[in-house]
């Protein structure tokens, strides 16, 4: 799957537009209001996030724009359900929406069958974690889930490996719109959590708003490891401006995260 080439869907990827924290705040606003105008700059302009979320099934060899057109799916139900007043960045809300809509597209398309029976008990676990989420504001583990189903954890977690991708055993499994359920990190691992994975989406976001030499800066000094000396050479300023144009630079990157 090819996710850098220009143009996915007709779209020219090269051209799509960065909005600021403001301006989507502002549209948001707008689009609550019913501005229909207001909703497609919006999600013109988050289109690079569903680029960014495509990226992640580069491995699977799945059609890119059949992904992008699916993404794009989960990036309008995001921007319907999204809540200002929560008060989380509108990236870190509609990752785990869209990663969730791949992810159902995928698994409709799965060419080994589940049974119906498992698919029952994973669809009502997934009602059932809304529910606890609304509830309590807080994600819910696999064992409070099946309290409220009145099954064995077992039986949840069964369920939920039977929908999920058997070469992605320690991805997440599924959204339901809100969140990413992980049922493999729940039990062991947690190094791979998407909510990393969200943190490292939104840093290449910040990033992407820099200048072309705070960029160049940045990727020297922290993703090659030059020094302040080294990078001032390589690109014919003194270091006092390098530091200068760094310390600016992490700032407003840190900022973003605010």
């Amino acid at each position: 799957m090819i996710t850098n080439k220009v143009e996915i869907c007709g779209v020219n990827t090269s051209k799509l537009p960065v909005l600021s924290g403001k301006e989507k705040e502002e549209l948001l606003i707008k689009i609550k209001q019913g501005d229909e105008d207001a909703r497609n700059k919006f999600i013109v302009g988050n289109l690079r996030l569903v680029l960014s979320v495509i990226q992640k099934f580069n491995s699977r060899g799945e059609n890119a724009d059949d992904l992008f057109q699916v993404g794009c799916v989960g990036l309008m139900k995001a921007i319907k359900n999204f809540d200002l007043s929560v008060g989380v960045k509108f990236s870190t809300y509609a990752v785990p929406m869209i990663i969730g809509e791949i992810r159902r597209y995928l698994r409709d398309y799965n060419s080994i069958r589940v049974s119906r029976s498992l698919k029952d008990i994973a669809y009502k676990a997934l009602q059932a974690k809304e529910a606890i989420l609304r509830e309590s504001g807080a994600e819910p583990t696999i064992e409070q889930i099946a309290q409220k189903m009145e099954l064995e954890p077992k039986q949840v977690t069964t369920a939920l490996d039977a929908i999920q991708d058997p070469i992605s055993l320690y991805e997440p499994v599924f959204s339901d719109g809100t969140d990413t359920l992980f049922v493999m990190d729940q039990v062991s691992d947690k190094k791979s959590l998407d909510e990393n994975w969200i943190e490292e989406i939104s840093l290449r976001e910040a990033i992407s708003k820099l200048s072309d030499r705070e960029k160049n800066i940045i990727n020297l000094r922290f993703f090659q490891g030059r020094t302040q000396m080294e990078v001032a050479g390589e690109i014919g300023i003194s270091q006092a401006q390098v530091s200068r144009l760094e310390k600016n630079a992490i700032e407003r990157i840190k900022k973003s995260f605010d």
